[in-house]
């Protein structure tokens, strides 16, 4: 089973919220997962981002892809290189 961290998008309209979640690559952006591990609201000044960084290294050590957009938030909370 191929799994990635992915966004999944909530809040309302043109008010967005993000979680971070970790869910298998054929499950719809806002469906099923596996296991939340963080969020990230780009509203709030500054903008929040709470990330669960132990989670996020084990699933990426299990083998878990982060998206571009996980992929950049993780480097700028120095949770991977």
């Amino acid at each position: 089973m191929a799994v990635k961290i992915r966004m999944k998008r909530m809040g309302k309209k043109k008010s967005p919220f993000y979680r971070l979640v970790v869910a298998d690559i054929r499950a719809p952006r806002d469906g099923k997962f596996i296991e939340e591990v963080g969020y990230y609201n780009p509203t709030a000044e500054p903008p929040v981002v709470k990330i669960d960084g132990d989670a996020v290294k084990k699933w990426i050590a299990n083998g878990a892809k982060p998206s571009d957009t996980v992929k950049a938030l993780l480097k700028k909370e120095n949770i991977i290189d």
